[in-house]
């Protein structure tokens, strides 16, 4: 557990370093504001396939930009995404809710291969979750431990997650929601 402790406590002082610069540079995306109508396209991808796979939704039918700013400020929904980079999928959304579980700022998120979130001994858990979404398009009832930037774990459980797909049908990455009341804080 230390040496994990460790490696991840490396990644977030690299992570920190020049992220602003990195983020904007690799393409991330921007933390939600007013500039950028609070990822709006981001939250209606999420949203639209999470509706054609399961009839589940998080926005209204014709979300605006202020629905995409509720969104993105919910402290109870955690709703996070990870593309498809290669080699390994990196976040590219969270909810406040999200953010403030995994201990993090958005631009550190944003750099993070989502990987990260999960200790050593869970990865292989995590990976075979990510086989049984790609072969079903979702599972709805996820349950797993998953490590904060600060190295604290944590349980979700009865968590929802889904491929992102677009409305053409091509795969933009994988999502993941749960309400963040449910999350039990479990020790080392």
């Amino acid at each position: 557990a230390n040496a994990y402790l460790l490696e991840q406590e490396a990644m977030v002082t690299l992570l920190r370093v020049g992220q602003r610069r990195l983020s904007a540079s690799a393409g991330r995306p921007l933390a939600p504001s007013a500039a950028n109508a609070y990822l709006l396209e981001h939250a209606r991808l999420l949203n639209g396939s999470l509706l054609r796979l399961t009839g589940r939704s998080f926005l209204p039918t014709d979300p605006t930009a202020d629905d995409a700013r509720l969104l993105a400020a919910n402290a109870e929904l955690v709703v996070v995404s990870h593309g498809v980079d290669a080699p390994e999928p990196v976040f590219n959304y969270a909810t406040r809710a999200g953010l403030e579980l995994w201990e993090i700022e958005w631009d550190a998120l944003v750099c993070l291969p989502s990987s990260k979130s999960a200790e050593q001994v869970e990865r292989s858990e995590r990976l075979k979750l990510l086989d049984e979404v790609r072969a079903n398009g979702f599972i709805a009832d996820y349950t797993g431990i998953r490590v904060s930037a600060k190295g604290r774990r944590f349980m979700i459980s009865n968590a929802l997650v889904w491929d992102v797909r677009d409305e053409a049908g091509v795969l933009r990455g994988q999502a993941c929601t749960f309400e963040r009341s449910k999350v039990k804080f479990v020790e080392s």
